[in-house]
């Protein structure tokens, strides 16, 4: 059975460190992790340099503008109206738990900080984990639909796995470094983007040699 510090290498080894997550300041990570929800990056990036111009990368801010002016804004990531609601149901539970105050709500061990979040409408286990991993700084493995079909592709767990399940699994094999913990995770979704595709590109992918559904197929042709 691979290794999974052993994959964590190759793909460093092939695609470098990547340095995640994209952005200047903590609040900057949980916008983008609310926004990217069902969306590209690039859209991302577009609609936080809207909300940027306009000075509103700040749980302040955020709180007080209008809900019309930020489904204006952030409109380039899609289901602008659900993911306007749910950055203002954050900003108002900071401020109301925590007086807007990141830092305080960060000071919460890892498991309690993890229920917070989820505690949020609109936030649900990735965007809990991206937050805590990227924003907080605390080491939890962020579990991504990439991670999940490269895992089962593998042959490392079921295509039924939960999140929860697979979760742990990283957890559990790897040591709980925080930097091993933010490069894997990125490190997955440039293979899952660039060779584990939906139709697998399996000829070039730098880990094809351990792959059983790779091994399967190479047998079958």
């Amino acid at each position: 059975m691979a290794n999974l510090i052993d994959i964590y290498h190759k793909l460093l080894e092939h695609f470098g460190e990547q340095g995640w997550w994209p952005a200047e300041t903590e609040f900057e990570v949980i916008v983008g992790a609310i926004l990217t929800q069902a969306s590209s990056w690039t859209n991302v990036e577009k609609a936080i340099e809207n909300l940027k111009s306009e000075g509103l990368l700040s749980p302040e801010a955020l709180l007080q503008a209008s809900e019309e002016k930020l489904r204006r804004l952030i409109k380039p990531v899609g289901y602008y109206n659900a993911k306007t609601l749910k950055l203002k149901r954050f900003v108002e539970f900071l401020h109301e738990n925590y007086e807007g105050d990141l830092d305080k709500l960060f000071d919460r061990d890892t498991e309690k900080l993890r229920l917070e979040l989820l505690s949020v409408w609109g936030i649900g286990q990735e965007t809990a984990d991206s937050i805590i991993l990227y924003a907080a700084n605390k080491p939890t493995f962020v579990i991504d639909a990439y991670t999940k079909r490269i895992m089962s592709r593998l042959g490392l767990v079921n295509e039924d796995t939960t999140y929860s399940d697979l979760k742990k699994f990283f957890e559990l094999q790897l040591p709980g470094d925080l930097e091993i913990y933010k490069e894997f995770h990125a490190l997955l979704v440039e293979l899952g983007k660039n060779y584990c595709k939906t139709k697998p590109l399996c000829g070039k992918c730098p880990i094809r040699d351990i792959c059983a559904e790779w091994k399967s197929s190479s047998k079958r042709n």
